[in-house]
C-alpha cells in the first residue's frame, strides 16, 4: 500500500536519499543538490511504502493557473509499481483544487538516445501530458530538454 504525505518545503533529505539510489538519472551532483533545495523550500508529496519514503514530487508554481512537475524520483525497487503515477494523481487533484489549469514537466528530449529517459517519457505520455517544445540548450547542449504539457 502506497501512503502519501503532502510536504510544504523541508523534504530535503528525503528527496537527496532518493535520487542517491538513482545515478542514471540524477548523476549530476550540482543539479541533485538544486533538486534538494527546491524540495527543501517548495511543496511537494512523499511516498511511503511500510514506512520507508520511496518517492518524492516536488512542485513549482510559476502563475496562480500554471504549475510544473519539477522532480518526480521513485526508487528503483518501486518502478512500476503505481507510485508515481499514485504521487500525479494526488498532486493534480489538489492543484485543481487550487485553480491551476495547466501542469508541465520537463525532461530529456529523445534527441538525446537515452533507454531510461526514454521510459520516463513513456511514464508522461501514458499520463496524458503531450510534448510541447524542445529546448536544446535550457539545461546544456548535451542535455535537451522537452517539455510536456497537461490541461487540468
Amino acid at each position: 500500500m502506497i501512503e502519501l504525505r503532502d510536504v510544504d518545503g523541508g523534504a530535503g533529505s528525503v528527496c537527496r536519499a532518493i535520487l542517491d539510489q538513482l545515478p542514471s538519472w540524477f548523476g549530476i551532483p550540482e543539479a541533485n543538490d538544486a533538486y534538494v533545495a527546491t524540495a527543501d523550500s517548495h511543496p511537494g508529496v512523499i511516498a511511503a511504502v511500510d514506512g520507508a519514503d520511496v518517492g518524492i514530487t516536488t512542485i513549482r508554481r510559476h502563475f496562480t493557473t500554471a504549475a510544473e512537475v519539477h522532480l518526480m524520483a521513485v526508487a528503483p525497487d518501486h518502478h512500476r509499481h503505481g507510485v508515481g503515477r499514485t504521487m500525479l494523481r494526488h498532486v493534480e487533484a489538489r492543484l485543481r483544487r487550487d485553480g491551476v489549469e495547466y501542469l508541465q514537466v520537463k525532461t530529456l528530449s529523445a534527441s538525446r538516445p537515452d533507454e531510461g529517459y526514454a521510459q520516463t517519457r513513456r511514464f508522461w505520455l501514458a499520463c496524458g501530458f503531450v510534448p510541447l517544445e524542445e529546448f536544446p540548450t535550457l539545461w546544456d547542449p548535451a542535455n535537451p530538454a522537452l517539455q510536456l504539457v497537461k490541461a487540468l
